[in-house]
């Protein structure tokens, strides 16, 4: 007996029809406490399957609901196509949040309608697990710090990270200079602060990681971020005393835009450098790469621009000899966009992870290993379609719904009508 034609239709999955997928809606919910605050966007499709994406952490809402009407009717399989359509609405820092977070998204909703992972989509894999390293508490006392850090190493964690800046000496007599008001500003840029750091300030600080590298070992790569505002000479200062403990990488000494006094950082130090989780496109890591002033380039998929920039970035940093870290502080959603990025990439060095004292954390998707970070410190690149999970654990987001912002994938019809005269050129 032959069936009917649609009646063999409703019993296959239509995820199979991409090129007659169109996005119908775009929403959000936003967590607290997954590590800190994010936005989770929701893309819609004719064809019922979901994408998913994250704005990065501490990022407004408005700069993912804000592309919402440049996106509805599209393929969503067009991710080249639509990620240069909204790109001009991404900037440098948490306004690149909305652009990357949609582009998970498509990423997820493409890999699903070609029935691939998204590694797939971005040329394939080099590694089959991604390391991770452990960023970790800080503490003024440098023994509970290390032990701190020799916790994560005895949980597997094989690469970790700790804060170590100048919020340690401003008690201490003698280990800085700063101009009134200058331990209260935080808007002002590095080099403008005025403060420095003294012989003794730094001594303090190599005093500080010494205990903590004689407790967690010196067979462990360890880098150090959260220097403080300070400048390049003090930078300088800093940097030398802390190259006895041999270190993975000095992170954001200064602000990523000063490319000389990045060059003259990595010229002048033995400890590799490293910055880039606040910089937007490729092209802006260009000046950093060909002038050699960095070591280690270290985007954030949530500012950097997604999956395939992120790749980017990595392949030209490669040319120029030069490492990718990756900078994460989301949810297992951008976490896993930054695995298919690790994964395709070659020069892929680690992972962030900054949710290692969260214990649900990985009950937040569906259909993954759990937890996700395995006891040795990686996370098995998925071959599921998309990202790599199945679906986002409803009950547990609702319970980590913002207290200010409760609303859950709620009707976003307000922002269907945005105007769209977006284009550059007359």
């Amino acid at each position: 007996m032959t069936e009917d034609p649609e009646q063999l239709l409703d019993n296959v999955t239509t995820h199979s029809r991409p090129s007659d997928l169109r996005i119908t809606d775009l929403r959000i919910a936003t967590l607290v406490g997954v590590p800190f605050r994010s936005t989770i966007i929701r893309i819609d499709t004719n064809q019922g399957i979901p994408g998913f994406g994250e704005v990065r952490d501490g990022a407004s809402k408005t700069f993912a609901l804000l592309l919402k009407a440049r996106l509805l009717g599209e393929n969503p399989c067009n991710i080249d196509k639509l990620f240069r359509k909204v790109k001009q609405f991404g900037h440098h820092a948490r306004q690149a949040g909305g652009v990357c977070g949609v582009e998970m998204a498509l990423m997820d909703l493409a890999g699903k309608a070609y029935g691939v992972p998204a590694y797939a989509l971005a040329g394939g894999k080099f590694r089959d697990r991604v390391l991770c390293y452990a960023d970790t508490p800080r503490s003024p006392d440098p023994t509970v710090l290390g032990e701190r850090l020799l916790a994560r190493r005895k949980r597997g964690y094989q690469f970790l990270k700790c804060d170590v800046g100048i919020d340690l000496l401003w008690d201490v007599p003698g280990a800085l200079i700063a101009p009134p008001g200058a331990r209260e500003s935080r808007a002002t840029m590095h080099p403008f602060t005025g403060i420095q750091v003294t012989e003794k300030g730094a001594e303090h600080l190599a005093a500080h990681v010494s205990t903590v590298r004689d407790i967690v070992g010196y067979d462990i790569p360890l880098a150090v971020d959260h220097f403080g505002h300070i400048g390049v000479n003090s930078c300088l200062r800093v940097g030398h005393a802390l190259e006895p403990f041999t270190l993975a990488w000095l992170e954001d000494m200064v602000p990523w835009q000063l490319t000389e006094q990045w060059r003259e950082l990595t010229t002048q130090l033995n400890t590799p450098t490293c910055t880039g989780e606040d910089i937007y496109l490729a092209e802006n890591f260009r000046p950093l790469l060909e002038r050699e002033a960095i070591r280690v380039a270290h985007p954030d998929p949530a500012t950097s621009g997604g999956i395939l920039e992120t790749k980017k970035i990595g392949d030209l940093a490669e040319e120029h000899g030069v490492a990718m870290a990756l900078h994460m502080a989301g949810t297992p959603i951008a976490t896993l966009a930054s695995v298919h990025i690790a994964a395709a990439t070659n020069n892929f060095l680690a992972l962030e992870h900054h949710a290692a004292d969260i214990p649900f954390w990985s009950d937040l998707v569906t259909g993954l290993p759990n937890p996700l970070v395995e006891d040795d410190g990686h996370i098995a690149v998925p071959d599921k379609p998309g990202l790599g999970f199945d679906d986002i654990n409803e009950e547990l987001f609702r319970e980590h719904l913002d207290p200010a912002d409760t609303t859950f994938f709620a009707d976003s019809s307000t922002w269907d009508g945005e105007l769209l005269r977006d284009r550059l050129w007359s």
